[in-house]
């Protein structure tokens, strides 16, 4: 079967798809049908965090799939119930509510930010600040919380209740607030928008105005979080606690799920009835986010720092390099002017290594996992192909 000429026929044309057809992998490296092989810097943009097959997962996934793949939020579930315990447990968290996606989960902080100041301060106290640059998913209400223009169009009207302020900027946030203001929503490193990192000066003001405002503090963790910027979750770096942080992507190693942790501050807001998913907490997909998160300790992300180091190492002196930028095993490369990270990114493909892009930078979001040997393979692929793109 031609599967590319099929997909073209048969599926709604959303996505730009690269002409290669992925079949099988295991580790940091990607088979095509072909039977060709490819070092994999995206890991399936930022999900598959121990990369690909890892026993330990598959081996969760196949005896939950053999007990027990689905019943509904109406009854209790073992998986649900062990991966709950064990996030609260490592960020001092004290409930979590499972969804199935990024956007699901903003969706979720945003209802409860909004219900939180309904429930103290009554009507007309909604308004959310999200930044400029970021982004927090594809539904409409997400979609009007990122703070970037080009998505807000086609799809009107879009969810009011939004301001969006510049990052980094403590004065202007400070305008921005107001007697409507509820919540403050950021992401520590704006992954669609750049790889473009906050400053630590910014995210403790924040912080501080949240807490001295009675304002909810959401960090939106979906591409930053479960070890990505080497931490457990990338607050953690700044010694700050949000009063609502939102994961998904990489929680359950590649299946679709997404996690809302609540602090003690926003514990009891969403009630019964309030809000509510069918798939939120499947079985199959908790008891792979299990393997994950339970994994993920001081040696893992010693790692994850260790591999950003070899990055900058590799990449420093290459002249079509201008800078890197994220945290961690979040990378994003500036290149010279001349060259399209798209371009480089299509030269990858062809010499083996797949990569993404944000913005006009080539975004790397390698398995947490990647071996020293594989991450330098994929490097020299890289910088072969950055340079075929001049």
């Amino acid at each position: 079967m031609d599967y590319i000429k099929e997909d073209k026929e048969y599926i709604l044309n959303t996505y730009k798809r690269f002409d290669v057809v992925l079949t099988s992998g295991h580790g940091s490296i990607l088979v095509d049908e072909n039977g060709k092989e490819y070092v994999d810097f995206s890991s399936g943009i930022g999900t598959n965090s121990f990369g690909i097959c890892d026993k330990e997962w598959v081996d969760a996934v196949c005896k939950q799939a053999h007990t027990l793949q689905h019943t509904s939020n109406l009854y209790y579930s073992k998986p649900q119930v062990e991966l709950a315990k064990l996030l609260c447990e490592k960020t001092g968290m004290k409930k979590v509510f499972f969804a199935n996606s990024g956007a699901e989960a903003n969706e979720c902080a945003i209802k409860a930010a909004r219900k939180y100041s309904f429930d103290k301060y009554g009507l007309g106290r909604h308004e959310i600040i999200t930044l400029v640059n970021s982004f927090h998913g594809r539904t409409i209400t997400t979609l009007s919380a990122t703070g970037q223009d080009v998505f807000h169009q086609y799809f009107f009207p879009f969810t009011e209740g939004f301001k969006h302020t510049p990052a980094n900027d403590i004065e202007l946030l400070d305008k921005a607030i107001n007697e409507k203001t509820c919540a403050i929503m950021i992401e520590t490193v704006q992954g669609e928008g750049g790889v473009m990192p906050l400053d630590k000066e910014f995210i403790l003001h924040i912080a501080k105005v949240c807490k001295e405002k009675d304002l909810v503090f959401i960090v939106d963790e979906v591409q930053t979080g479960n070890g990505r910027c080497g931490y457990l979750y990338s607050y953690m770096e700044y010694g700050v606690n949000p009063d609502i942080v939102t994961t998904a992507k990489a929680i359950a190693g590649g299946l679709p799920f997404a996690a809302i942790l609540f602090s003690e501050k926003t514990e009891k807001t969403l009630g019964f009835g309030q809000h509510a998913t069918t798939f939120g907490g499947n079985p199959i997909c908790a008891a792979a986010a299990y393997t994950i998160i339970k994994r993920i300790d001081d040696k893992l992300l010693n790692h994850v720092k260790d591999m950003r180091k070899l990055i900058e190492n590799r990449l420093k002196d290459v002249p079509e390099i201008k800078s890197i930028s994220g945290k961690g095993l979040m990378v994003g490369i500036t290149l010279d002017e001349n060259i399209k990270a798209a371009d480089v990114v299509g030269k990858g493909i062809k010499n083996g290594v797949i990569m993404l892009t944000a913005k006009q930078k080539v975004r790397l979001l390698p398995p947490l996992t990647i071996t020293e040997e594989e991450l330098n393979l994929g490097l020299d692929l890289l910088i072969k192909s950055v340079k075929e793109a001049k």
